[in-house]
């Protein structure tokens, strides 16, 4: 029996050796899944151009996919990609997509989970573009690119209302601008709305993960109830960050409240603070985001054409607010039940259930992927 080395006796540079090894098996790990991905998309397009062509050319409808499913299925036992629903899923995503070079260079950069939640919660080509711009830059799991789209993030996203066209250089701002959003959701903390400024402020600390993906790419949390001496005097900013693209400190102000001009003054005077005794000389003007109960926006207007330093205003919503034609046409389960058994009869549908998604039919009918 071979004896190991003690740890006394190994070579002085095993453990940095060892680890830096760690990372390289890694790195080949992650790049297979990427390929293998890569290949996945590729091919299910590719079924699903072949369908489609077929479809147009012969005439030929679902009978001939459920044939089709039957015998790919009896040539490749070991995968579970090719059950009816699962190729008229390839055949709507080659619909969707029927540029092949689009696909290659970009979607398939994205896992085969992304596509099909791109396809069932999204009508427009715009829109889905929109996302998958995002998942790709951001690399989104499958789980936060449902949770962005159902957040209605590309409505959000550079909506906060700001004076930064007058108080920036024109590339700093139009990059602050999409940083910001209207609302923010906060429904993760599960407060209530009538929730006070600290309780608010207490609980998106100790959720600071989630509030930093609401948040957006690259903020990074500096601190809560951070301290500045002014005078001799003491003030308290609710919570400070710092942006690593934006290269400044964010400082972001609570209010329970709807906006009221004098908390554009409040903050005013936090980001001189800031930008006087915090900030380094290569770091860009501090930015200042005030989070309001709600706003006027007429009033938020004229309210930050006074203000000399860079700032936005935005709502921010504790519990997510359910659409009205929703609220009072609720399905019964009945209803649902009826939904999630779907026929198939629509040959030219993208199989969907009650409320768009497809998990259940995905990890059954589809080969894993990684998100």
């Amino acid at each position: 029996m071979t004896k190991l080395l003690a740890e006394a006796d190994l070579p002085a540079d095993y453990a940095h050796w060892l680890s830096s090894l760690k990372q390289r098996i890694q790195s080949a790990q992650q790049r297979a899944v990427l390929a293998v991905n890569h290949e996945l998309v590729l091919l299910y397009w590719q079924i699903g151009r072949d369908i489609l062509e077929r479809q147009q050319a012969q005439g030929w409808g679902a009978k001939v996919i459920d044939r089709l499913a039957k015998d790919l299925s009896a040539a490749f036992p070991e995968m579970k990609g090719f059950a009816p629903r699962s190729l008229k899923y390839m055949r709507a995503f080659a619909q969707a997509w029927p540029e092949p070079e689009f696909v290659q260079e970009v979607l398939a950069q994205l896992p085969w989970y992304h596509q099909l939640t791109l396809l069932d919660k999204l009508k427009s080509r715009k829109e889905r573009e929109w996302y998958v711009v995002r998942a790709i830059e951001h690399g989104w799991s499958r789980n936060i690119l449902v949770m962005q789209i159902e957040t209605k993030l590309h409505q959000r996203q550079g909506a906060a209302q700001t004076n930064f066209a007058n108080r920036l250089p024109a590339v700093q701002s139009d990059l602050a601008r999409n940083t910001l959003k209207d609302p923010y959701i906060f429904d993760f903390l599960g407060l209530g709305e009538e929730a006070q400024e600290r309780d608010i402020e207490l609980a998106l600390v100790q959720h600071v993960t989630k509030f930093l993906l609401e948040l957006g790419a690259g903020f990074a949390f500096v601190g809560r109830q951070y301290r500045l001496t002014v005078g001799d005097e003491e003030f308290y900013i609710d919570l400070l960050f710092y942006h690593l693209k934006l290269r400044c400190y964010v400082v972001v102000e609570l209010k329970a409240t709807p906006f009221k001009p004098e908390y554009a003054g409040q903050l005013n005077f936090y980001l001189s603070a800031i930008d006087a005794d915090v900030k380094a000389k290569d770091d860009n003007p501090t930015i200042g985001l005030l989070l309001c109960k709600d706003h006027n926006r007429t009033v938020a207007e004229y309210a930050l054409r006074g203000m000399d330093k860079p700032m936005g205003i935005a709502n921010y919503q504790l519990v997510r607010a359910i659409p009205e034609n929703l609220a009072t046409n609720l399905p019964t389960i009945e209803q649902i039940e009826m939904e999630l058994q779907w026929s198939g009869d629509d040959d030219n549908s993208v199989p969907q259930d009650a409320d768009g998604a497809s998990d259940d039919v995905d990890k059954t009918d589809h080969p894993g992927d990684a998100t």
